[in-house]
């Protein structure tokens, strides 16, 4: 075992509830660990000396000042960091893009809130699909007012839903999909390695010719320079009129103003958005009270099991780490 201890910046939360797996990981990487805690307080500080000690770090939080400024205080003056995991899956907050340029290693929990996010994807395509906006304005109305007949639901076995980024949050929402008996066409960069839960996979130059036999747009995907403004009006306008739009990947994948001109005018009919070009979103956004857009605060990943299987992701990665290995959900530069 290698005796030389290595700085590794964590939180007191972290360090509390996974010291004794952290011990069994560092031992199976042949690490011999100091743990620097960054404490739960807001307004504490992680000393001077102990930030030049730190190699490795692991974010177990999400990026919002008032619970990250003093980890991120004391990652960003660690100059022999080397490493650096992260809780979040997307890493397009310019905060990681600092370590990357730094040539600190990034690594993500890419995965471990796949289950939650599809899931909540999928019950927003439910209450659309199944009128629940018109029969929640009557509620809080107080009113008794039964589906129209004109406008009945169609079935939904048989539609036909299009997700752009089959990663692990696309592919369990195509395999909840399928399961209600949609067809599935998936969009990814990466080739067919079998097994991928849709009727069809097609890469990314191929969205635009897709988009006409799409009732549902899920979007899924990294925000990229080449996803960004992906769903422009162009790509909203080859949707056949009453098509549906999920997006749970960023609110840069889409053109918002082209969208809100779709949603108004009725080509589009309906949306669930959980991310958006300005978050909070302003309250002056027409979003929050368009008929059949269904608004969640980017929370559709939120389930108790998060943190838990991010730990594990960071746990496996230490042992990787130790040995040498490659890291799992490394960005590239």
């Amino acid at each position: 075992m290698n005796a030389k201890p290595r700085g590794l910046l964590i939180s007191e939360r972290f360090l509390a509830r996974n010291a004794a797996a952290l011990d069994a990981a560092s031992r199976e990487g042949g690490l011999t660990l100091e743990p620097i805690v960054v404490p739960d307080d807001p307004e504490a500080r992680v000393d001077a000396d102990a930030c030049t000690r730190i190699e490795l770090a692991y974010f177990s939080g999400d990026v919002f000042p008032e619970r990250s400024r003093a980890f991120f205080a004391a990652a960003l003056n660690a100059p022999a960091l080397r490493w650096l995991q992260v809780f979040n899956a997307g890493v397009d907050h310019p905060v990681f893009q600092r370590f990357v340029e730094k040539g600190v290693r990034l690594t993500t929990a890419a995965g471990s809130s796949a289950e939650p996010i599809a899931q909540t994807a999928f019950a927003g395509l439910l209450m659309l699909a199944r009128g629940f906006p018109h029969w929640l304005d009557a509620q809080a109305r107080g009113a008794w007012e039964p589906t129209p007949l004109s406008n009945v639901p169609a079935d939904l076995r048989g539609q036909t839903l299009l997700v752009f980024g089959l990663g692990a949050i696309g592919s369990e929402l195509a395999r909840l999909a399928r399961a209600f008996g949609l067809r599935v066409i998936g969009v990814r960069r990466s080739p067919a390695a079998g097994g991928e839960p849709v009727d069809e996979l097609h890469p990314p130059e191929r969205l635009r010719d897709l988009l006409p036999r799409a009732d549902w747009l899920a979007l899924a995907c990294a925000l990229t320079d080449e996803t960004r403004s992906a769903i422009d009006a162009a790509a909203l306008a080859l949707l056949p009129r009453g098509a549906r739009v999920l997006n749970v990947s960023r609110g840069g994948v889409v053109d918002e103003l082209a969208l809100i001109a779709a949603l108004r005018e009725g080509r589009l009919a309906g949306a669930y958005l959980d991310v958006f070009a300005e978050e909070p979103l302003p309250r002056e956004s027409p979003l929050w009270t368009l008929p059949n857009v269904i608004v969640t605060p980017h929370n559709s990943s939120v389930s108790r099991g998060n943190e838990q299987r991010a730990a594990d992701i960071f746990l496996r990665n230490l042992v990787r780490y130790g040995r040498g290995e490659r890291l799992a959900n490394e960005v590239r530069a």
